[in-house]
Order: structure tokens, then C-alpha cells, then sequence
């Protein structure tokens, strides 16, 4: 009997059935009135501990920042000094919480990282507004993508979409340079349009090496190169990259590919290679840009380009 059970446990062996197992549903009644969105959406940020998601959109004429509740109600939106949103990410402190947004444009408040309050007033710029370049004192960025802002002020900056900088910065809370690595290239620690940029509570900083279609990791703390996955993006490099809420899982996604990547996220240890446990198929021409998780519900919200909407997927 013994032998039987364990022949019946084995054939249901949990850990290769994920793939056909669906991790994701598509949220139909996210925002409730879509209409809000009247520009190219391409970042979405979720601030989990107040139940908002701020989505940057751009256009002409259109508000720059939108704000909903995690319901999908539209609540209100700003559109002051920002330009062209890259990327947008919430911080949360014990006493404040504020919205920091990268700024592509080319006019006179570009080549900017910026905080703002939750309501959009502008509290601090870092960057030199309307002017590109690499140096760091002053700092400067040229189309920076997008940021990380851990709990204790640090800012992890990956500068950038397309310009003169291959390079991801750590900033001090004073936004002071604690480490700098990359320049433009293919080899270790080389970047071909770093696009994204996330931090583990294992001491791991993830960027999505878009061009050189792989994510690679480095030590939040010495800026060391740990290692790089590339086997799970032969097709399309990856755009995005945020953990799920218990960090078990990287979520991915792949804007011509029009998917989101579920990979196994290593908890401690070698970074390996890649596992692609599961994916989200969304529909022809959505191109999902960039994504954010909410820590708290686990639900996923991806800023498509192409559809010019953000939705939302609920874990099952």
C-alpha cells in the first residue's frame, strides 16, 4: 500500500505541473472607467500601504499622473514638471510617503529623476533638468528608465532608456553616489539599455538588461556583479522586472512578445539560471512596458503601451 501511495504521490509531483497551472486572472472590472486613460501608458507604481496606484501616461494635452484606488475608481491626477514618464516607483517611510518618477523628455525638465508628493507636488530633482549627460558632480542622467528606493532612502537609478548611459547608480538617502557600474557593451556587468530595477531582501539588486536580452544581478551593498539568467529570453529581452509579494517568483515582462515571464526567484545563495515556471499570455499588440506588484494583495498591474491602458492581474 505504501508503494501505491507513493507511486500516487509521484504522479502527482508538484513541482512540474506549474506550467500548465494558471498563477494569474485578469481583473476585468480594473480601472472602472478606462476612459481616464487618454495617453501612451508606460509605467504604473503601486503603493500598497494606502491601497493606490499612480500610472504615468504620456501625450499631448493629457494629464501626466493618474491616481486610483486598488478598487479601480479614479481619484485625481497632476501634470505639473513632468514631462515624459519612464518609470514611476512609491516609497514608503514611517512618516511620509512619496512618488518618484524618471523624466525622459528633452525640453527643460528632462534627463531628471523626481519626487513628488502624493498629491504631485514636486519635493526634490535630482539630475540636471534639460541637460543629458554622465557626470556626477552635479549629477547628471540621460533618459534614466527607471528607480528602486529602499526603506532607508538609497535609490538604485538604471540611466538609461536609449541615451549616452549604460549604468546603474546607487545613490545615498542625501543622493550622494555610493556605487557605480556598467558602461555600454555585452560583457559582465555591461549593459545594452538597462530598463528596470528591483531589490531583494537578500541583498540583490535585478536589472533588466533589455538589449542584451538578460537580467543581471549585483550586491546592493559593493555594486559586485553576482551573476546573469539569459537562457529565458532568447526571444525577447526582458522590459520589467518585480518580485511577487512573497518573493518566491520574478515577474517579467516582454513588451513584442506582448507576455509576462513567471520566473523562480533563487532565495539565497547562486543565482543559477533561469526557470520559467509560468507565463501570462496577453493579447496581439498590448506591449507590456513596464509592471508593479502590491506587496500587500499580491496583485500585478502592468502599463501596456500599445492597448494604452493599465491592468490589473489577481493571484489565484
Amino acid at each position: 500500500y505504501l508503494f501505491l501511495y507513493f507511486q500516487v504521490l509521484k504522479a502527482f509531483d508538484y513541482s512540474s505541473p506549474w506550467k500548465e497551472q494558471q498563477m494569474y486572472k485578469l481583473d476585468i472590472g480594473w480601472p472602472k472607467i478606462p476612459e481616464y486613460f487618454t495617453g501612451q501608458t508606460f509605467c504604473v507604481a503601486v503603493d500598497s500601504l494606502h491601497g493606490l496606484v499612480y500610472v504615468g501616461q504620456r501625450g499631448d494635452n493629457v494629464p501626466k499622473v493618474l491616481v486610483f484606488s486598488e478598487e479601480g475608481y479614479f481619484l485625481y491626477s497632476w501634470n505639473n514638471t513632468v514631462e515624459m514618464p519612464h518609470g514611476i516607483f512609491v516609497s514608503n517611510t514611517a512618516t511620509d510617503s512619496s512618488v518618484w518618477i524618471t523624466d525622459v523628455g528633452t525640453g527643460k525638465y528632462g534627463h531628471t529623476v523626481k519626487q513628488y508628493s502624493p498629491s504631485g507636488k514636486l519635493m526634490q530633482i535630482l539630475g540636471t533638468p534639460g541637460n543629458a549627460g554622465s557626470s556626477l558632480i552635479p549629477l547628471q542622467f540621460d533618459q534614466p528608465a527607471e528607480l528602486f528606493v529602499e526603506e532607508s532612502g538609497d535609490i538604485y537609478v538604471v540611466d538609461g532608456d536609449g541615451g549616452m548611459n549604460n549604468r546603474l547608480l546607487k545613490l545615498s538617502n542625501d543622493y550622494k553616489e555610493i556605487w557605480l557600474t556598467g558602461t555600454n557593451g555585452t560583457g559582465i556587468g555591461q549593459f545594452k539599455i538597462p530598463h528596470s530595477v528591483t531589490v531583494d531582501p537578500f541583498g540583490r539588486v535585478w536589472v533588466a538588461d533589455r538589449d542584451n536580452k538578460r537580467i543581471q544581478v549585483f550586491d546592493k551593498v559593493t555594486g559586485e556583479w553576482l551573476g546573469s539568467w539569459s537562457s529565458c529570453f532568447s526571444e525577447d529581452g526582458p522590459y520589467s522586472v518585480r518580485f511577487t509579494a512573497n518573493y518566491k517568483y520574478l515577474i517579467v515582462a516582454q513588451l513584442n512578445m506582448n507576455r509576462l515571464a513567471i520566473l523562480a526567484a533563487p532565495l539565497v545563495g547562486s543565482i543559477g539560471d533561469c526557470v520559467m515556471v509560468n507565463t501570462v499570455q496577453l493579447a496581439d499588440e498590448t506591449k507590456p512596458h513596464l509592471v508593479d506588484v502590491d506587496m500587500k494583495s499580491g496583485a500585478v498591474y502592468v502599463a501596456e503601451i500599445g492597448a494604452q491602458q493599465v491592468q490589473k492581474y489577481v493571484p489565484l
